[in-house]
């Protein structure tokens, strides 16, 4: 069972939620206040965050900053921010901060139940997902071990999340393919997207800031993106 921590200052919101959110194997935990929300989150313990963006003492994208910049173990749970009336202000400033998914509020439960094992899948990967051999991805100045989710850009590691580390492996497992928005949207939301291209653009200017200096990812104008890499030393 999944542990989440749901930071909302809605007091009637969790309880029909947890009770909800059970029938799919996860156990649901509430804090009205930001500050009780990430002192639970250093307890550890959790595998997901769902955050609202209006709260009292610090607004969502705060929250959701501090989580970014904290040290570990939580500094790269998933978190999924539910946005107001679904604006695109919000969400752009969600995905730019490392949020891995947004949800309009008012959302549909079983929606977001489906959003939240989508990153979770992202986050924590079957076992058996890929075979031995190519476990690790080496390329001039960057390294992709898929097992252990980690990434080292001219041999210093580099923090990615969720979502970030998904988008680089589906670039990384065939370099030089151009992918378009859509592709990209469809693999990492698991379903039909049914968000805009904005996102893909932030999920890449993100991640080139992740790995500068390295000049990897190529933009194809109205075409998609591509890892620029060569392959490097097994």
């Amino acid at each position: 069972m999944h542990r989440l921590l749901l930071i909302d200052d809605d007091e009637h919101l969790a309880p029909p939620l947890a009770a909800y959110l059970r029938r799919f194997d996860f156990d649901l935990q509430s804090a009205l206040r930001p500050s009780d929300g990430l002192a639970l989150l250093a307890a550890g313990g959790f595998d997901a965050v769902i955050l609202d963006v209006m709260l009292p003492e610090m607004d969502g994208f705060e929250v959701c900053r501090r989580i970014r910049q904290s040290p570990a173990p939580f500094h790269d749970i998933p978190v999924l921010m539910l946005t107001a009336r679904g604006e695109l202000s919000d969400r752009v400033v969600g995905l730019e901060l490392g949020a891995d998914d947004y949800l309009p509020k008012p959302f549909e439960p079983r929606e977001l139940a489906a959003r939240l094992q989508t990153i979770l899948r992202r986050a924590r990967p079957m076992a058996a997902a890929a075979p031995v051999d190519a476990a690790v991805l080496q390329f001039d100045g960057l390294r992709i071990d898929t097992a252990r989710r980690e990434v080292q850009r001219q041999g210093q590691p580099v923090e990615l999340t969720g979502t970030e580390f998904e988008l680089l492996l589906m670039l990384a497992r065939e370099p030089q393919r151009v992918f378009s928005r859509d592709q990209i949207l469809n693999h990492l939301r698991g379903r039909d997207a049914d968000l805009y291209t904005r996102a893909v653009d932030l999920l890449v200017s993100r991640l080139r800031r992740k790995l500068e200096p390295l000049d990897c990812i190529k933009t194809l104008r109205n075409a998609g993106y591509a890892l620029a890499l060569g392959r490097g030393p097994a």
